[in-house]
């Protein structure tokens, strides 16, 4: 027995010294199958090696863009009028729900109008007794007048007549103006929308006393919605070129609420601040834009896209084939011969995703759009086209070769 165990120890110590010796005798990197077969000697060409890069590209063009001043800007109402009350007393109704768009002249809100009713037709009674009284005195001094001539009274009577008709006709004047006032007050209590637009929030409800101009919050605020003014600013040194081309009348002002998005608003400038802002070299302008759906909001912040005029051949490429460097920006251009070039440029402006070449581009030029990670300069490209695969590859039965291998270069 001790034998048969002695015998299995020194079997399995050899079976692990000859796996040893097999596994570090073996050729480096050869899979165990090329090793039993003999195969991967001698492989030194494979896909990918020395082949050139497969990239995209695109041409530089040469279109119309428009020259344009970007900014921040923020909406304004054109009108905003905060409504008050103009008398004390408890508000009786209020003929609106918030937010809802009124009209000028609407009624508003109503103040309890007993005590300012009562105190009108007071002055309207004081008014009628002055002018019964007045009437009184104008026909006593017509009566009294020919008597003065044929000398039957005295000069001093007529003129006690005269007197009293003309200090009743200075009491009526002031019944009038009396009355008048009452009669405003009155109407007070019925407040009236003092502009068309879109109301805020209330604040004071039904059955409260209201005091009149108050320094409190008022009772709501009204703005005009449509048009509305977007007010935002611009560096000075832009003022100048601003101002010469609105001299032409070539100015057009497009308000984006996202700066990728589409324009929501088109008007005209209507103001320029007649002060560069010390603290920050700026200047204030507004445009006056319709917006008839809302679309924007007082308060919202908003792109502001101002066209000055349209450069009819502006060069132009795509905004992923611009890539930044730290002497400036810069682009990886193919040449005639398949060659990449490294090209600084300069960027006059970027709209959505293009991007105007001030210089070092013109058109035709062919530049790469995506960038492989191996891309050196100097190096081979093949431009990929309609005709390869994903991947590079040429598709099966089209160009030469028909279905056979894939070429060597491909390390797209």
């Amino acid at each position: 027995m001790k034998r048969l165990t002695m015998a299995l120890v020194f079997l399995v110590i050899g079976a692990v010294g000859a796996g040893g010796y097999w596994y570090w005798s073996k050729p480096a990197g050869a899979p165990a199958g090329e090793q039993a077969t003999g195969k991967g000697k001698g492989k030194g060409k494979g896909k990918g090696a020395g082949g050139p890069l497969f990239v995209k590209a695109t041409q530089v063009v040469a279109k119309p863009m428009p020259v344009l001043v970007e900014a921040v800007g923020t909406v304004e109402p054109e009108h905003s009028v905060q409504v008050r009350a103009q008398v004390s007393g408890v508000l009786q109704s209020v003929q609106f729900k918030e937010g809802d768009m009124v009209k000028a002249g609407q009624l508003l809100f109503q103040i309890d109008p007993r005590t300012f009713k009562a105190q009108y037709d007071q002055a309207l009674a004081q008014l009628a007794r002055d002018t019964a009284q007045l009437e009184n005195a104008r026909a006593q001094q017509e009566r009294l007048e020919p008597l003065l001539k044929r000398e039957f009274i005295t000069r001093q009577e007529y003129d006690v007549a005269v007197t009293s008709a003309k200090s009743l006709e200075a009491t009526l004047q002031a019944d009038q103006a009396a009355a008048e006032q009452t009669r405003i007050q009155l109407e007070y209590t019925r407040i009236r929308a003092p502009i068309s637009g879109r109301t805020g929030a209330l604040a004071v409800k039904s059955g409260n006393l209201v005091q009149a101009a108050g320094g409190g919050a008022p009772l709501v605020t009204i703005n005009s919605m449509d048009p509305i003014l977007v007010t935002f600013s611009i560096p000075e040194r832009q003022l100048e070129e601003i101002r010469r081309y609105r001299t032409e009348g070539s100015v057009r002002v497009e308000i984006m609420p996202d700066r990728g998005g589409p324009a929501a608003a088109e008007g005209k400038l209507v103001f320029i601040d007649n002060t560069v802002t010390p603290q920050t070299g700026t200047v204030v302008l507004k445009t006056r834009v319709s917006n008839p759906k809302e679309i924007i909001w007082p308060g919202q912040f908003v792109n502001v896209r101002i066209m000055l005029t349209i450069e009819p051949e502006a060069i132009v490429v795509p905004e992923v084939a611009v890539q930044p460097g730290q002497q400036g920006s810069f682009v990886y251009l193919v040449d005639a011969e398949s060659k990449v070039q490294v090209r600084p440029i300069k960027i006059s402006r970027q709209i959505g995703e293009e991007v105007v070449i001030a210089s070092g581009l013109k058109a035709g030029d062919r530049v790469i759009t995506e960038i492989p990670q191996a891309l050196q300069p100097g190096g081979t490209v093949r431009v990929r086209g309609a005709e390869d695969g994903p991947g590079g590859e040429p598709r099966k039965g089209k160009g030469k070769g028909g279905a056979k291998g894939k070429p060597s270069g491909d390390a797209g």
